[in-house]
């Protein structure tokens, strides 16, 4: 997927090397996990198509293969931000909050790697998407 050496990612202007070295590690193992799971729930569904005896059986099985299927879906949109992440890092943009261009702090990056956007600007972000939400 993305298999960049950690030595010619360019500098960033907001995070150390070792900080930028730890998120890429991250964003990776993440990838490779979303990748290994779908390979075995892709495995699971095509291995699973037996005929059902009985219609509750059925039901049970489309139920399943449903809900592999959201998740798969899921996990897909969560691998287009990881690689978008991996993409910025690549570029020497990682770090850099989209809207108001002020670095994402490193804790915030610790917790959802793929954030593109500062806290601020993605609080005020989910006010104007839920306005009826209100912060307390």
């Amino acid at each position: 997927m993305f298999e960049k050496p950690l030595n010619s990612l360019p500098s960033d202007e907001y995070l150390s090397h070792d900080e930028l070295k730890d998120l890429y590690g991250i964003l990776k193992s993440q990838a490779d996990s979303i990748l290994d799971h779908s390979r075995s729930a892709v495995s699971t569904l095509t291995e699973t198509q037996i005929n059902d005896p009985d219609t509750l059986d059925l039901a049970v099985s489309e139920s399943n293969r449903d809900f592999t299927l959201r998740f798969a879906d899921r996990d897909r949109k969560l691998l287009q931000k990881i690689r978008h992440a991996l993409h910025r890092m690549e570029e020497g943009e990682y770090g850099v909050c989209e809207s108001c261009g002020e670095p994402i702090s490193y804790a915030r990056l610790k917790a959802r790697p793929v954030a593109t956007m500062c806290i601020d600007c993605k609080t005020e972000a989910e006010q104007v998407e839920h306005p009826r939400r209100r912060s307390f």
